[in-house]
């Protein structure tokens, strides 16, 4: 991967950390102790069995019993696109919450997908995107989950762009915010991967409600939702620099997964580097799996994600 920032000491992070307004609202981040978890708290991003879903091999509604009694993981991250038919069903997201519940399992967040443009150039048209997201800010708050993970996506130069994105998640967050409900921004190609400019977008809006959820893998700038497996992308914001923009305004951490070696190691992803520069900073939330590898079936890749975070988590 090509870098296009210097390795940013520790010293200078928690500095930044420090400097953040309103850090605890932002943040699942410790700036004051830095005290480190022994045992990663590791959740499951239920992307990482999209295969098996959209087929209909296993059913959406089981979501927590499945990574419960499968996988032994008691924390969930929720998928809108496996549940448009019931995106306004009130009866259904409480008993999602009661499954989870049954369960032992933690509804964490519902990542929010195809609702329109937040950036859109035209009022009209974004204020429709906007309020396309109320029904999952709802479904979130019924269903127990702390957020909901958008798409910062809109089109125009740069200077527009970020006029019409500060204009959208700020009508979002505020929404949201009346819920107590998380904006969360996530890494998802273009110029959603350029953490300088959404830390720049975050500062703008101005709501501790508005955050991140940084992931590993989607640091391309050069294509939409950002994927940097195989080598396939020319233009990388550099990985470390991306999570340290985005940690201070972090409320989960999505460890993206391709495929691995003989070792157990991710080939496409520096996962020690990483998850040290995770673990230093005193995060304190959760790390979700979220496995798109081919070589492996999405059981055992999620199985050799979660071996691989505990083991590097445990080296340092």
């Amino acid at each position: 991967m090509s870098s296009r920032r210097n390795f940013i000491q520790k010293s200078v992070l928690f500095t930044a950390a420090m400097a953040a307004p309103n850090i605890a609202l932002y943040s699942t981040i410790n700036p004051l102790t830095f005290s480190h978890i022994a045992t990663p708290k590791i959740s499951l991003a239920q992307w990482s069995l999209h295969k098996a879903f959209f087929a209909k091999e296993l059913d959406a509604a089981q979501f927590a019993a499945i990574a419960s009694n499968q996988y032994q993981i008691k924390a969930v991250e929720y998928v809108a696109a496996f549940y448009k038919d019931q995106s306004k069903n009130e009866k259904f997201w409480s008993q999602m919450k009661t499954a989870a519940l049954n369960e032992g399992v933690e509804n964490l967040l519902l990542m929010i997908d195809d609702e329109g443009l937040l950036g859109d150039p035209k009022k009209k048209a974004r204020k429709i995107a906007v309020e396309n997201h109320f029904k999952w800010i709802h479904a979130a708050k019924l269903m127990g989950c702390h957020s909901i993970r958008v798409n910062a996506f809109g089109n125009g130069n740069r200077e527009a762009l970020k006029t019409n994105l500060v204009d959208g998640l700020g009508q979002l967050t505020a929404y949201a915010a009346k819920e107590n409900i998380h904006v969360l921004i996530e890494n998802h190609g273009l110029h959603t991967s350029d953490g300088a400019f959404i830390v720049d977008l975050i500062k703008a809006v101005d709501n501790p409600y508005l955050g991140t959820l940084p992931d590993f893998g989607n640091w391309c700038m050069n294509k939409e939702w950002g994927g940097t497996q195989n080598n396939s992308c020319s233009e990388i914001y550099d990985p470390y620099q991306g999570l340290a923009d985005f940690l201070p305004y972090a409320k989960g951490v999505s460890a993206k997964a391709y495929d691995f070696d003989a070792d157990g190691n991710q080939i496409d992803v520096d996962y020690p580097k990483l998850l040290k520069l995770v673990k230093d900073t005193g995060y304190q939330g959760f790390i979700g799996i979220e496995y798109e590898g081919e070589k492996m079936s999405e059981v055992d890749g999620i199985r050799a994600t979660k071996a691989l975070i505990e083991k590097i988590w445990a080296s340092l």
